[in-house]
């Protein structure tokens, strides 16, 4: 029992950097209707940010100020690449978004160079006990700041003026307008915070194992926590995030005892296993909002 409530905490961990990640995704097709394949590449520059600034600012004021730094680059990513593109078909600026994550990467792996760059975080792989259970610092630390960082999120969406304005312009674009709601505002805006987000999930990324050239590739476990939880849901991409994290966490533990023909590395697999049943039963995902289109 003490195993499975540690690989369930070290999943929950996981998980929340897949939520922080998934937020990212989901803010922005809320607000444009595009997925945004920029998300990975604004990750690793959050984490190589951290890890430069926590050199000369100490850790916890490279993280803000990091996340401020990739806030800033998305949204000239949005203001130059994206922006232009209103109007054209939703495939286009998507694969658009996937030139812009190819050049960042290629820009980020410079400051990278061929060594992984360690973090400078304060945790690293210290641990702490519950009684028999015994879970490195860093979980709790996800888990607390991905607490935080949804909280707030969602009071900004429910009670500020720019919130409610996100919110409008993702029901109706048209309508949004209509009521005088800058839907440009609301673009910029949604790139801002989820580039913000995905250097927060950068930097827990790095933190005890370092940042090198291919971290980005986790990011891309945040796919199927937005498929899972539904594509315009904010509260599904966490809830979907955290569970990819701990079925992940679950089959890293056991499949090897219980299922060892699936092979040593199954539990890299299993966020997409998941993803495919999930598109089986429900193809709008869990808590996401069913579009029917007649024709």
């Amino acid at each position: 029992m003490t195993d499975v409530v540690e690989s369930v905490i070290r999943g929950l961990g996981n998980g929340s950097v897949y939520a922080l990640l998934a937020l990212g995704f989901v803010i922005i097709y809320k607000a444009t209707r595009v997925i945004s394949f920029a998300q990975p590449s604004l990750m690793l520059a959050g984490a190589v940010a951290v890890s430069y600034l926590a050199e000369v600012t100490g850790f916890y004021l490279a993280v803000l100020l990091a996340g401020l730094l990739i806030a800033g680059v998305a949204l000239v990513i949005e203001r130059v690449a994206i922006r232009p593109m209103v109007g054209r078909p939703f495939f286009v600026v998507a694969i658009i978004t996937l030139g812009v994550d190819v050049v960042v990467r290629v820009v980020v792996n410079a400051f990278i160079g061929r060594d992984v760059r360690q973090m400078g975080d304060p945790w690293g792989f210290t641990q702490v006990s519950f009684g028999p259970f015994v879970v490195q610092t860093r979980w709790l630390a996800m888990l607390a700041v991905t607490a935080v960082l949804v909280g707030l999120l969602f009071a900004f969406f429910r009670y500020t003026r720019y919130g409610l304005a996100m919110r409008a312009a993702a029901f109706d674009q048209e309508t949004a307008l209509a009521q005088g709601v800058s839907v440009g505002m609301v673009f910029a805006l949604s790139w801002g915070l989820a580039g913000f987000l995905a250097a927060i999930a950068g930097m827990f990324v790095g933190t005890g194992q370092g940042v090198e050239q291919l971290t980005w590739i986790i990011a891309l476990k945040a796919l199927p926590a937005i498929i899972v939880g539904g594509l315009d849901s904010l509260g599904g991409a966490v809830v979907g995030g955290l569970a990819i994290g701990v079925v992940e966490s679950l089959f890293q533990s056991y499949q090897g005892q219980l299922a060892p023909w699936l092979g040593q590395n199954f539990a890299v697999v299993t966020p997409y296993v998941v993803m495919l049943v999930v598109l089986l039963i429900r193809p709008y995902g869990l808590w996401g909002t069913k579009e029917v289109e007649r024709v």
